[in-house]
């Protein structure tokens, strides 16, 4: 079986624990890693002559790479089954985006645990042509259903959309200027500091062990191995601790700014007179129940023509930084579980490193909150004023984003994060983000946009309709003319 995360994706945890399964039950696993391109997955899998190709990704470009490496496996003449899986796939994307462009089997796999049954059907000289035909039969009725829902599905214009915006009384809204503007700097944040804003559920959830922390230790099914998990962590915790194998670096900044229609104009100083930068926000275009708004970003930031002043944050963390070389040292004494154990506690302490910083901005540096007293449980149900949307999310789909915030904070320059060109952060143990202060600002699904609003976008961002609908493919409500999105 080869396994790989596709070109532009450093995401791998899911893909790893994939592949120990699959070891552990006695198949051959070439693992090509992270950041592979189509043709080298597909070289190396004539070269290996492999039964089964598996590709991982968590970022939503990867999955239009996804596409592409099935296009090219049907060009080059393949018939190997092709597995499917990741945080951001779905059995859904599968079938409607992937399978009609390949004529061999293709399987959305949902977790490591099925990993196993999958391949043992699809290399079943009994069980392969039934189970294969069963899936086809499956993607075939997925198919028919989107297809029904797409048309059943009713989108305001843009501008009818935007007249549906979320809107307060903004005089009567409490706005407090940064008690630090500007850029900081947080190179070295000890783990200790964060230690205690980790939430533990989706650590348990990564390793496929249902549970809510603490909760889940007296499970009768996972308990006791949730413990055993959970204390590995801990003793692993303690020595990065102690002997600082990982880095964590942090960069954030709070602005003036202002909306302006759908866009978020940043300036240079509290004259407000030169714009530094602008900032792009896509709005809900799905009609809406009677006294529902159609939201955008945009809308929890003072537009400029009401004369407020108000302001906004952005931030970039890392606990990433030497995690590589842990990873390697540990597969090289042959202890697959404490490699991937490490990884998976650096996506927990970044999460932890963005959480404690915020708490830090609402309290100190920004200050529009001095009094809050949260516990980690209250942070975790984000029981605070405010949000910290970022780039890729429901609420704020569009990657390319990512480029005007390195720019806003130097993020690779102080922090050590680089992003690819499919825009995934490295190291991937890294988050980034934007700061809204407003008492109702919320977060909310975009969801599907139409085709006047990315044209829209395209000029206001001034890149060309084909590349605002590549990155935003998933979300786009219509079909694109041949080739735009290809990738």
């Amino acid at each position: 079986v080869l396994l790989a995360t596709v070109k532009g994706d450093v995401h791998d945890i899911g893909k790893n624990i994939v592949g120990v399964v699959l070891q552990c039950n006695n198949y051959e696993v070439i693992d090509l890693g992270v950041m592979v391109p189509a043709q080298t997955i597909l070289d190396e899998a004539r070269r290996h002559a492999v039964d089964v190709i598996g590709l991982s990704g968590l970022i939503t470009p990867s999955l239009d790479e996804m596409v592409h490496v099935a296009r090219e496996m049907q060009r080059q003449g393949f018939t190997t089954p092709l597995l499917i899986g990741g945080a951001t796939t779905s059995k859904l994307h599968t079938a409607v985006r992937v399978a009609p462009n390949y004529d061999g089997p293709v399987v959305h796999v949902l977790d490591a645990s099925r990993s196993v049954p999958v391949v043992g059907q699809l290399l079943s000289d009994d069980q392969r042509d039934r189970f294969v035909e069963e899936v086809r039969a499956e993607y075939e009725a997925i198919r028919a259903r989107y297809a029904r829902r797409d048309r059943a599905t009713s989108y305001l214009s843009i501008e009818d959309a935007r007249a549906n915006r979320f809107t307060c009384d903004w005089p009567a809204v409490p706005i407090t200027p940064p008690n630090k503007p500007g850029l900081t700097v947080l190179p070295g944040v000890p783990i200790e500091t964060l230690r205690p804003y980790i939430d533990w559920s989706p650590f348990f959830i990564a390793w496929e062990l249902s549970g809510k922390f603490p909760r889940i230790f007296d499970d009768p099914t996972v308990g006791a191995e949730a413990r055993r998990l959970y204390d590995d962590a801990n003793r692993l915790l303690d020595r990065l601790a102690v002997r600082r194998d990982l880095t964590c670096n942090g960069v954030f900044g709070l602005f003036p700014a202002n909306s302006v229609g759908d866009d978020i104009e940043i300036y240079t100083d509290e004259r407000r007179e030169e714009v530094r930068m602008v900032l792009h926000t896509l709005r809900q275009q799905a009609r809406k129940t009677p006294g529902r708004p159609n939201r955008a970003l945009a809308d929890f930031v003072a537009p400029r023509d009401t004369g407020i002043a108000d302001y906004i944050g952005a931030f970039a963390v890392t606990a990433g930084l030497g995690l590589d070389d842990l990873v390697q040292r540990f597969r090289a004494e042959g202890d697959d579980y404490q490699a991937i154990l490490v990884q998976a506690l650096a996506d927990r302490l970044v999460e932890a490193f963005a959480e404690y910083l915020h708490e830090q901005v609402r309290t100190t540096y920004w200050g529009y909150a001095p009094d809050e007293r949260l516990t980690n449980e209250d942070l975790i149900a984000e029981k605070y004023r405010g949000i910290r949307p970022a780039p890729g999310y429901p609420a704020c789909p569009d990657h390319t984003e990512k480029w005007l915030l390195w720019e806003l904070l130097g993020v690779e320059r102080h922090t050590g994060i680089r992003l690819t060109e499919h825009l995934a952060m490295y190291p991937a143990a890294s988050v980034c983000g934007l700061y809204f202060a407003h008492p109702e600002a919320a977060y909310f699904n975009v969801g599907q946009i139409e085709r006047d609003q990315v044209e829209d976008y395209a000029r206001r961002k001034g890149m060309s309709v084909a590349e605002v609908e590549r990155w935003l493919a998933p979300r786009l409500a219509y079909e694109p003319e041949a080739g735009a999105v290809a990738a």
